[in-house]
């Protein structure tokens, strides 16, 4: 296995499948990827104003490389970063698609019953779409 896509979102489970992919394909190149979700645009929690589209967008990609350094300290090894833009499942398997990756490893929150039902799974619709086999950390 050579590159494995590992989704990074700041959570404990993303930490959790970085760890993961990093045990268990310690050759492999991992490519650290953090997805910038434009619905999470809108207003400003300290003023409650709506920020503006490229100031939002600013912050988020300054919040993304901060993820993505605190992320790649986590394992000790060189690691690839980078961010995407879109919802978070289908950038995920579009940049599986598109950048030469062979594993996506994703973590999940375990949600069971009718909280999976309503909140729907990223992990899941990653498994179900991606072109590459998935592994999903818990």
């Amino acid at each position: 296995m050579d590159r494995i896509l590992v989704a990074v979102d700041g959570s404990d489970q993303s930490a959790t499948a970085l760890r993961f992919a990093a045990e268990e394909w310690p050759e492999a190149t991992l490519v650290l990827v953090n997805v910038i979700n434009p619905a999470e645009a809108g207003y400003s929690t300290t003023t409650g104003v709506p920020s503006g589209a490229e100031e939002w967008f600013e912050g988020a990609k300054a919040r993304a490389e901060g993820l993505l350094e605190d992320a790649a300290d986590l394992v000790d090894r060189d690691v690839e970063t980078d961010t995407t833009v879109g919802r978070p499942a289908q950038a995920v398997v579009e940049y599986a698609e598109e950048h030469d990756v062979d594993h996506v490893v994703v973590g999940s929150h375990g949600r069971k019953g009718i909280s999976r039902i309503v909140l729907g799974s990223v992990a899941e619709e990653i498994v179900r779409s991606a072109p590459v086999p998935v592994t999903v950390a818990r």
